[in-house]
């Protein structure tokens, strides 16, 4: 397989871009990030980006609040085809992605999510786990569909709620997990070992 070029669109800290970038440059990845894009304009994704020298770009996604949709949608197209990226990469991106994103990178846009799906789709996932007394918690790798939180699963981590767990705590150690799992994800796919057959992804050990 040739080496992944990723598009990252991400609205916050970043952290999950981070270990990304951390795997490829520990040789743990073959992949190269190509461009980091966030609806915020001073989000530390981009600052995190920089310091990395990686190509970032705030893009004003107006008169939307929670999706990328019209002419914000097309100018993301237009930036992540331009830098010749292959997956588009979510982390931590607050906005719904739609059909036409989608469908300019069939089978290769990746999210990750902070609940065993399809437990907890949506917000705040660690709290409303957390809220509902389950005894186990964990991240979730997934390609994007059309639905909310609904594509089909790559990776999963389960991670224990503990007795004295605040959303804060069972959060922080949510994200430990998520710093595997989403570089697991993106090599198994960049070494060709990932195919959909139906709702299910099949891992070739």
């Amino acid at each position: 397989m040739d080496k992944l070029k990723l598009g990252v669109l991400g609205s916050g800290s970043g952290s999950n871009m981070q270990s990304i970038v951390d795997a490829i440059e520990k040789g743990e990845l073959d992949a190269e990030v190509k461009l980091v894009i966030s609806d915020v304009k001073d989000a530390k994704i981009l600052e995190r980006a920089k310091k990395h020298s990686l190509k970032a770009t705030y893009l004003d996604c107006a008169p939307f609040k929670t999706k990328l949709e019209g002419a914000a949608e097309e100018r993301c197209i237009e930036m992540l085809k331009a830098e010749g990226v292959d997956t588009v990469v979510l982390a931590g991106f607050m906005r719904i992605v739609k059909k036409n994103l989608l469908e300019a990178f069939p089978n290769r846009v990746l999210n990750i999510h902070p609940s065993l799906l399809p437990a907890f789709p949506g917000v705040h996932s660690w709290e409303q786990a957390l809220n509902y007394g389950c005894k186990v918690a964990g991240v979730t790798v997934h390609f994007v569909d059309a639905g909310t939180d609904t594509g089909p699963i790559i990776v999963q981590r389960a991670v224990p709620v503990l007795s004295g767990d605040t959303p804060e705590s069972l959060h922080a150690r949510i994200q430990v997990e998520e710093h595997i799992a989403y570089p697991e994800a993106l090599k198994a796919l960049s070494e060709g070992k990932l195919s959909i057959e139906g709702r299910k992804v099949v891992i070739a050990l």
